[in-house]
């Protein structure tokens, strides 16, 4: 890379040094400035280090900082800088690295009084340059900035570093996109000229592409996919992975913050487990509706894009309630029998008592559902968190505490049996000084557990700061919501298009036995809508394993099997010996396996 003779890049202030040094000195003494003698970008990054309180005529700074030495960015780096530093050995110039929070990682000087004079104004590896800690400065205002920057002499803040010329350039992860750190390059104020901005830049540009070539193929197949993605749909798009995300503006415009992070991480269990398409309720009350489509797969784990669509607001904002036959919030909060109106009824109640509150029942059920919708019904403004006990470590305790201690709203702990004994009782010790507490902002919580998920002595310290039990039944004591939850989910599945189920395949679905509860009622309707999008759904038009009567969740090999059995009894207008053939089985197997897995087709023969 050739330094020299680049153009004119570090330019000197349109005004002298010396009525660039009265308009610094009139800011910080009287908070005035004349006008056009600093630059905005310079007066922006004045203003700021002014908020943060930098001292503006002495350095003090802390090298409390971990230092990297071995991160990608200084492998990609090191090389780089190598070369750039063979270049300019004979020059009074410093190319320095730091990362994203201006800790110095490296720095390459070859002049000694400017490698004395960087020591002593602390620009070494270890100390932070970012702005809030020395004001204006090539490094810190490229970071706040996210963009080159070009600081010179009197219009640092911090007048010990008036000597100084700097140009930065920020460099970014050419795969997630994110902000990794600056390349700078330093020199005395009277030799800066005209070659460090651009010369920084194609710097810059040099280590993102070392970057690049140390990103693996699953990266760069995301990153590709991602691409295409963005050019081909104007819509929300991301690209996630365990170790990255990326989003286009429309997905930042749409979707917030709080729904990102739920959004993300619905879709990444969707996609580990292989769905395709999902609906997702969001914090904010929107509906999503989210095709996945994989980059990579490797042992249960996926990176791949997603297509993100929202509900529009007369669905995702419709007023709904709790039990009734009317369409919830969510979909386990629909139904209308006696057991699951008792269940929601005594929600409610514990509810407006602000008793805390244990649910238990098989997964999917709906536990942490009715327990939302329970809570969007009598409080829909009020606060609601949901912390899953998979994730429990320092952060979630921590989380946990801080819902304790800033009170109101509605905390769930969901999957609380999952914990060890250590997490058990370090729960306990989190929810201790609030369980009894009368102050009427106290939050409501809620635990979810598997049934008898809680059974033990080690629980029983948990279970104090929880006084009451509600079981949530699963699906098949209450079988009749089934005529209720399939026309809501089929509504929700479809953004409200015109599909609807005819009585006949409503009667295949109710003589099941959902061993998976609402969940896998909801899969088999996804199913059913993935190919066909309106008109009638008959049986013919429900997938296999919706012909078997289960007492079970079946393993994916026996899935696999039950399906091909339906298959075949289909075919073969349910002759169970034409069935056997084609499978290659005999009649005594095939009679086996279809009481077995309790399947029924409503015609056949021998």
């Amino acid at each position: 890379m050739a330094l020299a003779n680049q153009g004119p890049v570090l330019r000197r202030p349109d005004g002298t040094a010396e009525s660039l040094v009265r308009a610094r000195t009139s800011f910080i003494v009287e908070n005035k400035i004349e006008a056009g003698v600093v630059r905005d970008s310079i007066l922006a990054s004045w203003t700021r280090s002014r908020e943060w309180h930098v001292t503006s005529d002495n350095i003090e700074l802390s090298n409390d900082f971990d230092l990297e030495p071995d991160s990608p960015l200084s492998r990609a780096a090191s090389p780089i800088l190598s070369d750039v530093a063979d270049q300019m050995a004979t020059e009074p110039v410093s190319v320095i690295l730091t990362d994203a929070d201006g800790v110095v990682l490296d720095r390459r000087t070859g002049d000694s009084a400017l490698h004395q004079h960087l020591d002593k104004v602390w620009l070494a590896p270890g100390f932070s340059y970012a702005e809030k800690f020395i004001g204006t400065n090539g490094i810190g205002t490229a970071l706040e900035g996210r963009g080159p920057a070009q600081v010179f002499g009197h219009e640092h803040y911090v007048e010990n570093l008036a000597d100084l010329a700097c140009a930065g350039a920020p460099i970014w992860h050419p795969v997630s996109g994110k902000l990794l750190g600056v390349v700078d390059l330093t020199c005395w104020r009277r030799d800066a000229g005209r070659f460090m901005s651009t010369a920084v830049a194609r710097i810059a540009r040099q280590i993102e592409g070392a970057l690049l070539d140390q990103s693996g193929p699953r990266e760069l197949a995301l990153l590709h996919d991602y691409l295409t993605a963005c050019r081909r749909h104007r819509g929300a798009v991301f690209g996630i992975s365990p170790d990255l995300v990326m989003m286009n503006d429309k997905a930042r415009e749409l979707i917030d913050p709080a729904d990102q992070v739920a959004l993300i991480a619905g879709a990444s269990e969707a996609m580990n487990t292989g769905r395709r398409l999902l609906m997702l309720d969001l914090p904010s009350g929107a509906v999503a509706r989210v095709q996945v489509r994989p980059s990579w797969i490797r042992q249960g784990i996926a990176g791949g894009v997603l297509h993100v669509q929202l509900a529009p607001p007369e669905i995702a904002q419709k007023p709904r309630s709790l039990a009734g036959g009317h369409a919830s919030p969510l979909s386990a909060a629909v139904g209308s029998s006696m057991l699951w109106a008792k269940c929601c009824q005594a929600i409610d109640r514990h509810f407006q008592s602000r008793e805390w509150l244990v649910l238990e029942g098989e997964a999917g059920t709906g536990k942490t559902t009715v327990a939302k919708a329970t809570h969007q019904m009598r409080s829909p403004a009020a606060h609601l968190r949901i912390l899953d006990a998979d994730d429990y470590g320092p952060r979630w305790i921590a989380d946990v505490i801080e819902e304790l201690e800033t009170g109101g709203g509605t905390l769930v702990l969901t999957h609380v049996d999952r914990l060890t004994t250590e997490g058990m009782q370090t729960l306990a010790d989190a929810l201790e000084p609030h369980r009894e507490s009368t102050d009427p902002d106290r939050p409501w919580v809620v635990a979810t557990v598997s049934s008898g998920g809680l059974a033990g002595g080690e629980a029983a310290n948990l279970l104090e700061s929880f006084p009451r039990t509600v079981e949530v039944p699963p699906l098949r004591h209450h079988v009749e919501d089934v005529a209720e939850l399939v026309p809501h989910l089929i509504a929700r599945l479809t953004r409200g298009s015109e599909l609807t189920c005819s009585p006949e395949a409503l009667r295949v679905l109710m003589r099941n036995r959902w061993p998976g509860n609402v969940e896998q009622l909801y899969q088999v309707l996804r199913k059913v809508v993935a190919r066909r999008r309106a008109g009638v759904v008959v049986p013919a038009d429900l997938p296999p394993e919706t012909h078997a009567i289960t007492r079970r969740v079946l393993t994916p090999l026996e899935a696999i099997e039950c399906d091909a059995i339906v298959d075949a009894l289909l075919d073969n207008n349910g002759n169970k010996a034409e069935a056997a053939r084609h499978l290659g089985m005999s009649r005594a197997t095939i009679y086996r396996k279809i009481r077995g897995y309790g399947i029924t087709t409503g015609a056949g023969t021998g």
